[in-house]
């Protein structure tokens, strides 16, 4: 009679190191964005430290 095999265990390990990796592809996904939309996130930023400095001025005077 042939024993019966088996199913194959994983291998002991530590898992610690997919969080790190998990967080890097975010990261790299987070700088590809900024790097296509540079010029869009740019004018954004200004128009909205604009409208602050407007207002600002318009509350001191």
């Amino acid at each position: 009679m042939k024993k019966k095999q088996k199913a194959p265990r994983s291998l002991p390990g530590d898992d610690s190191g997919i969080g790190v990796v998990e967080i890097i592809l975010i990261l790299v996904v987070l700088v590809m964005l900024v790097i296509i939309f540079k010029d869009q996130l740019t004018a954004l930023v200004n128009s909205i430290f604009g409208s602050i400095n407007s207002k600002s001025e318009s509350i001191y005077n």
